[in-house]
């Protein structure tokens, strides 16, 4: 089961002065089994983006000690910055991110709020996944006003707190505080000083959409008059359709252009049954995309802030493609954008896939050269570096001190000493490994050639499946030797007592079939590759075909390596069912290995001898 992890990352209205972010984050990480993942100051917009992740018990009380010192430390009467706000901690989403549902963080959220409310006396807010209300269950929708707005708010009972008094507090002003999915806060930078242009922008992709205006509209939207609806007259705001009652023009925009005109209404703060009067909204472009304009001093630029909501849905690099058209119409350049805290491994991997797609190049390539592609192409260093270890959640890496992470020779030098492992069961994986990275090349070498467009989808898969077993085959040449030590470790248990012997033989036991499972996942995984292999010789670069022939070779020596493994650590083990099993097993992979080695080796014979 995955270990319990919350993610948090509250926003603190100070940007300019590190000693009051420095006392905040040390609350955070006096916490034990909380990590703080990042720390972005923001002098322009006058606020901080923490980060920090760990179990769920551990990330709320962080957060609570968070919130209390910046209670203590920002005076909310003296700040001014670009971005909204309305509180010392403006907002503090609590985020999933393994091994503990929604609902759970949920209730880990109301608790932190309610203890902001009754222990701070600052007026709290829930919203998405933790709102009470509808209507708060948007960030805008409570931040509406922001900190100058509060005294009148919080005298409408509409706007009573979820947790706190209802009294302007005007040091700290409010909190919001929620549980939502995972939100990338992505900036995208304009060859422009204009706020006003970043802003014309913001309106077309928000899911929220913008006021329609006619007369001069061109290239910039908020020129034109403003259309209104009125009597008898409902304009649809995507083509010229209008209505004679707002039902009929609803009707339309369901029908021909899929969204729902009274959702729309209600999201710009407008009751469909008292519309007239009101501007005609056009929707955006993306679902689960906010964004506003505004103007980086720092940067010399407007920046388009964009809040993705669910990228899975409205990813970055769709996202920014769209603004890079929209730009262009107007005259504009996008000269590149930034990530603001963390970003998912798998949002940043599609971008760069994407664009080696549109370039017409394989994906079946490292990881670290898609990661690359995306940084490259969507500009990710531009205003500021970024670093993919930093950056990016989830990030495969190696750790400094694995066997995969030493230099070829010196690997090859520790197998020659006399010590056991690493041995036969990493160079198995090893082997492996370089069965599969043979495969992917390959297939990568016919990849845009002439006179394999007929396979060359064929070829991708191959070489996208083949890094995947390259990867999984490294990860194993430490993983056996990991094994192997482990059963070492239990070995050397103390058996002074009937416990200690039974608890000692249990360990060397369950060592024992650690020490076969792995190797016999290594030679899975082997087969696998050789597999591609014999695909590769057959559909990849004829001029490669003995290099498809290698890599058969190797992949069948990871195949009967991880076999030799499993037989030799067999006999110590006492489940007998277990035993008779993996023999069986091992027997049927290695004579399929066999069999399809010769097959491949014969036909790149063949093909080279022509």
């Amino acid at each position: 089961m995955a270990d319990r992890l919350v993610e948090c990352v509250p926003n603190f209205s100070e940007g300019r002065n590190k000693k009051v972010i420095d006392q905040i984050t040390a609350e955070i990480t006096s916490v034990a089994q909380v990590t703080l993942l990042s720390v972005e100051m923001g002098a322009d917009v006058n606020r901080t983006v923490v980060t920090f992740i760990g179990p769920p018990e551990a990330v709320q009380e962080a957060a609570f000690r968070a919130i209390k010192k910046a209670a203590e430390l920002i005076d909310m009467r003296q700040h001014k910055g670009a971005h909204p706000r309305m509180g010392a901690t403006d907002v503090c989403p609590f985020v999933p991110v393994s091994g503990i549902t929604m609902e759970e963080v949920v209730q880990l959220s109301r608790e932190v709020a309610r203890r902001v409310g009754e222990e701070l006396g600052i007026p709290v807010y829930l919203y998405e996944e933790s709102a009470t209300h509808p209507e708060r269950k948007s960030l805008a929708n409570i931040r509406a006003g922001e900190y100058e707005g509060l005294p009148k708010k919080l005298q409408d009972p509409r706007w009573k707190p979820d947790f706190g008094p209802a009294e302007f507090n005007p040091r700290s002003g409010a909190t919001v505080i929620g549980a939502r999915e995972f939100l990338i806060a992505y900036n995208i930078t304009l060859n422009t000083r204009e706020k006003q242009y970043a802003t014309d922008i913001a309106f077309e992709i928000r899911e929220k959409g913008r006021s329609v205006r006619r007369g001069n509209t061109q290239p910039f939207y908020f020129k034109g008059e403003l259309v209104k609806y009125r009597e008898n007259h409902f304009p649809c705001g995507n083509c010229s359709f209008v209505g004679k009652t707002l039902e009929e023009t609803a009707q339309h925009c369901q029908k021909v252009h899929q969204y729902d005109l009274f959702e729309l209404l209600r999201m710009h703060g407008t009751d469909p049954r008292n519309a007239i009067g009101r501007s005609v909204k056009k929707p955006g472009k993306f679902k689960h995309v906010r964004a506003i304009g505004w103007y980086v001093e720092e940067y010399g630029r407007a920046q388009i802030s964009i809040n993705l909501t669910n990228y899975k849905i409205s990813p970055p690099h769709r996202v920014l493609e769209e603004v890079r058209r929209l730009a262009a119409e107007r005259g504009l350049v996008v000269t590149g954008s930034e990530i603001v805290g963390l970003v998912p491994f798998q949002a940043i991997y599609n971008a760069g896939k994407y664009y080696l797609q549109r370039q017409g190049k394989s994906t079946g390539v490292p990881v670290t050269d898609i990661i690359e592609t995306a940084v490259y192409s969507m500009g990710l260093s531009d205003v500021s570096p970024f670093d993919p270890r930093e950056k990016i959640l989830g990030l495969p890496t190696t750790p400094d001190n694995a066997l995969v992470a030493m230099r070829v020779n010196d690997f090859t030098h520790e197998v020659s000493r006399e010590t056991p492992a690493p041995g036969g069961g990493s160079i198995a994986a090893l082997a492996g490994a370089l069965g599969a990275a043979l495969g992917s090349m390959v297939s990568n070498l016919a990849i845009g050639k002439p006179g394999y467009e007929a396979v060359e989808q064929d070829l991708i898969q191959l070489a996208e499946q083949a890094q995947e077993l390259k990867d999984k085959l490294l990860k194993a040449v430490d993983e056996d030797t990991q094994a192997f030590n482990a059963y070492m470790e239990a070995r050397r248990l103390p058996q002074n007592t009937p416990q200690e012997k039974a608890a000692r033989e249990k360990a060397i036991q369950e060592g024992l079939k650690q020490a076969v499972n792995v190797p016999y996942t290594t030679a899975q995984f082997s087969l696998e590759a050789l597999k591609l292999c014999h695909e590769a010789a057959r559909k990849g670069n004829v001029n490669s075909i003995s290099d498809a022939g290698v890599g058969a070779q190797m992949a069948y020596s990871g195949v009967l390596g991880g076999v030799f493994n499993v037989w030799i650590n067999l006999p110590p083990i006492k489940d007998q069912e277990f035993v008779s099993q993996m023999k069986k097993r091992c027997d049927e992979m290695e004579k399929k290995a066999r069999h399809l080695l010769e097959e491949t080796l014969q036909y790149v014979w063949n093909k080279i001898r022509e």
